[in-house]
């Protein structure tokens, strides 16, 4: 699988957000008024917190507003990799891992245009390892689609 690239790994920020309205708002306001981009984000609800995890551009500036905001945070690191945007690609990506016996403890892909690209944050129990077996170049399997295209042409199995 040749098609996972740009792996880096990238400084995650979790974000501890009471369930009350306009607390997303004001970590989100905040950092476009610092001009952060953000590459990934995802949520997730509870009883009484919400989780924000995001990884930005800008570690150093994120990491100040989220301590000027006393936004209850922590930090881990992530890989992440650039995928093709087509069905299959994360499961090859997963397989691959699964088969390097790297556990997946989450992951959150953002999605990108027909036929582009999206990032996928993987948090892994082996973040060198994974970025190891990602980076290897494998040849490119024979996969049933391609048998079938062969057979369509006359060729014999």
């Amino acid at each position: 699988m040749g098609s996972v690239n740009d792996l880096k790994a990238e400084t995650q920020f979790s974000v501890f957000l009471p369930n009350r309205p306009g607390e997303l708002r004001q970590v989100m306001q905040r950092l476009a008024q610092k001009r952060v981009n953000i590459i990934a984000v995802s949520m997730m609800d509870g009883t009484d917190h919400r989780v924000l995890r995001l990884v930005a551009e800008n570690t150093p500036d994120t990491r100040s507003i989220l301590h000027e905001l006393d936004a209850p945070s922590s930090e881990t690191t992530v890989l992440t990799a650039t995928l093709p945007n087509r069905p299959g690609a994360l499961a090859e990506v997963v397989e691959r891992l699964d088969e390097e016996h790297i556990q997946v403890l989450y992951a959150y892909c953002t999605t990108g245009v027909r036929n582009g690209r999206s990032l996928g944050v993987f948090k892994v129990s082996n973040l060198s390892k994974a970025m190891q077996v990602l980076a290897e170049r494998r040849p490119r399997r024979h996969t049933l689609a391609t048998a079938i295209r062969q057979n369509g042409r006359g060729r014999r199995r």
